[in-house]
């Protein structure tokens, strides 16, 4: 068994990098700790290393902290058109969910950002997810994201055993 320490970043491709690094500073304060950009490498350094398809490359990378916890990596790819997102029901679907201290009041702060946010919030008030407060939001590039908040214990944690692990104290 390998033993993990965490994770240390979620990497994801966006179709323009600055729209947002601009995002992700205006609405979550992250911080810029790495700007890569343009990546020189070949087709086989692509295909083998990254299986990303002849004629595709790393436009520009960046690498942005938001809060405590692991990075996310952003890609913008030059070469053939990009296939569109896949929806959360899909395979290779997924979405990221930042931590705040309260979603409340951080919807309503997004909803005057401007910010594409779904129905909500919603307090779960049963089973082992009970206490979870959450919010799904698109962002300007149409992924699926989420803000969560937590006021005390979820109903998993009343028994007993492994926790999520939490960015807050």
């Amino acid at each position: 068994m390998i033993k993990v320490h965490g994770i240390n970043h979620i990497g994801f491709t966006v179709p323009d990098i600055e729209q947002a690094v601009e995002f992700f500073t205006e609405v979550f304060g992250a911080e810029t700790i790495m700007n890569v950009g343009y990546v020189d490498v070949d087709d086989e350094f692509m295909d083998r290393r990254l299986g990303v398809n002849a004629g595709r490359r790393i436009k520009d990378m960046r690498v942005l902290q938001c809060g405590k916890g692991g990075a996310l990596e952003i890609f913008e790819y030059s070469g053939e058109d990009a296939s569109p997102l896949k929806m959360n029901s899909e395979i290779g679907g997924f979405h990221i969910a930042l931590e705040v201290d309260n979603v409340y009041e951080s919807a309503e702060k997004m909803k005057a950002m401007g910010v594409d946010l779904l129905e909500g919030p919603t307090l779960i008030d049963a089973g082992p997810m009970e206490g979870l407060n959450w919010l799904y939001f698109r962002t300007p590039w149409g992924q699926y994201m989420e803000i969560v908040s937590t006021e005390g214990p979820m109903g998993y944690e009343k028994d007993g055993g492994p926790k999520m692990w939490s960015p807050k104290p």
